[in-house]
């Protein structure tokens, strides 16, 4: 308890108030690919040496990418006579102990050290071992000694790496794989944050598509696309845009929906093989969630790595967009209707009028397929999601139900365990309406509010601990179907001999 007793002046801080809310980041792409020629680590090494006895041990990581760049190497004078040789591993720290004689007198040498080293399981993942020189003395004990020089693998494999400059990225990526293909994509649409996981290329397209989906492996490390759910803990972003161009079959592309909604993410996919507008439509029909939607047919286009034409992934170039959408105009803009860059045709025929819903354009889009057309350039021509509700019909309904809840969520972290007390209620409030006031005044939303329901917050759940908010609002719609009413009349005609007298 504070002293009561002071003859003087004291300050105490009352931190009341409402707090700004910001709006949690969006334009970030989760994206899976392969790379199997993508640009490999340069090992770390290192020289333990003494020069007195012209003998050492040069240490190599075993596998660059990986702990073995992280090493360090001590020797330890275990300070007892007749001791043995012993390696020990904790984390990426291998640690000597050497062997000792009847009077405590260091008896190992470089020769001995490489060979125990190389005989540890552990040690052994991490570094390689070599004796150096041509002297048999002993050698000294040696404090923790960093491998040097080493460089990590760019694109370690099922482990999630933040880019933030995709040109220079492409360099590391190689020219086989997805890697490179989708990165080029999503830099022609827009300068955004991407989260890759690099995945193994199978023997085969079933393999394949195993380390796509990925899981969790024997040390607890998330595999494949799973690895996106790590991406937060170990960049501070959360991947919102999900997509694996290429490789998005209908059971990578259920898994991908599994993984946004656990992340309040949206994922773009293609309708696989179809070969028809009426097999897009059938296979759209495997989903049923919110957080989707499905591309078809693809877009073309040069690829310099094979100097020729080739079909190029929608998918990829669709996470762009969203990117470039979220960036310039807002999360409660659709894909639908905007240029995209980089491409210059279509891979399947799609007839498309803007006048006329009895296309293969309108039969995909009555079935929840967003197609692609070319109209002042090619676009996305579709907002719907792969849901049966219609309050999340649209692509940016879906998105501004996740982007609120999430900002409204994260916002509030600061009130968790403080004492309950009505102006802390109060505050809590009006900080969510004046984001509401903000969000509107820009656009995002119709409308929106937050409200205190007494009849909910009664005395037994306030004294549990518990407070309820409540808040609604009313996302955007987008125009999707602007309709005008022409009519032919003669009204005009009524007074023309007055207009042909006054003239």
């Amino acid at each position: 308890m504070a002293q009561d007793r002071h003859h003087g002046i004291r300050v105490v801080e009352i931190n009341e108030g409402t707090r700004p809310i910001r709006t949690v980041a969006t334009a970030v792409i989760g994206l899976v690919a392969t790379a199997p020629n993508a640009a490999a680590g340069v090992a770390a090494s290192r020289l333990i040496d003494f020069a007195a006895v012209n003998s050492g041990v040069t240490y190599t990581a075993a596998d660059p990418g990986t702990d073995g760049n992280a090493s360090r190497v001590r020797y330890v004078d275990p300070g007892t006579a007749s001791a043995t040789l012993a390696v020990s591993v904790s984390g990426s720290d291998i640690t000597v102990s050497l062997a000792t004689d009847i009077d405590s007198e260091i008896s190992s040498t470089a020769a001995e050290i490489a060979a125990a080293v190389n005989a540890e399981v552990d040690a052994s993942a991490l570094v390689l071992a070599a004796e150096d020189g041509t002297g048999a003395g002993v050698v000294n004990a040696v404090g923790f000694t960093n491998l040097t020089d080493g460089e990590d693998e760019p694109f370690p494999l099922d482990t999630p790496v933040l880019l933030t400059d995709l040109l220079a990225a492409q360099g590391d990526a190689g020219s086989e794989g997805t890697l490179a293909r989708s990165l080029d994509a999503i830099a022609d649409q827009a300068k955004t944050l991407v989260v890759v996981v690099r995945v193994a290329e199978g023997e085969t397209d079933e393999d394949t598509k195993s380390n796509v989906i990925g899981g969790v492996d024997a040390s607890g490390k998330k595999t494949g696309l799973q690895a996106l759910l790590a991406a937060e803990q170990t960049f501070g972003v959360k991947p919102r845009i999900l997509g694996a161009p290429e490789l998005d079959d209908a059971d990578v592309t259920a898994a991908l929906i599994g993984i946004a909604q656990k992340l309040r993410a949206f994922v773009y996919a293609s309708a696989g093989d179809s070969a028809t507008i009426e097999e897009a439509a059938m296979y759209r029909e495997n989903f049923g969630a919110r957080e989707a939607m499905i591309l078809w047919p693809e877009f073309t286009g040069w690829d310099t790595a094979t100097n020729s034409t080739r079909n190029l992934s929608a998918v990829a170039r669709a996470m762009g967009m969203r990117a470039k959408l979220d960036n310039d105009i807002g999360w409660h803009k659709t894909l639908s209707n905007r240029p995209v860059n980089g491409v210059t045709g279509i891979s399947r025929d799609v007839f498309w009028d803007l006048q006329d819903p009895n296309t293969d354009a309108g039969y995909l889009n009555s079935h929840e397929v967003t197609t692609l057309i070319n109209r002042g350039g090619y676009r996305f021509w579709g907002s719907r999601t792969c849901s049966i509700d219609p309050l999340f019909a649209f692509e940016n309904y879906t998105r501004s139900a996740q982007v609120i809840a999430d900002t409204i969520a994260e916002a509030h972290l600061w009130a968790v365990d403080l004492p309950m007390h009505p102006s802390l209620v109060k505050d809590i409030i009006e900080g969510i309406n004046a984001k509401f006031r903000e969000w509107i005044r820009q656009g995002y939303l119709l409308g929106g509010s937050a409200w205190f329901d007494a009849e909910l917050n009664t005395p037994e759940v306030l004294k549990a601990g518990k407070l309820y908010i409540d808040y609604d609002y009313t996302p955007v719609p987008p125009l999707e179907n602007l309709m005008f009413q022409q009519r032919i009349t003669d009204r005009y005609l009524v007074d023309f001999a007055e207009h042909v007298a006054a003239a």
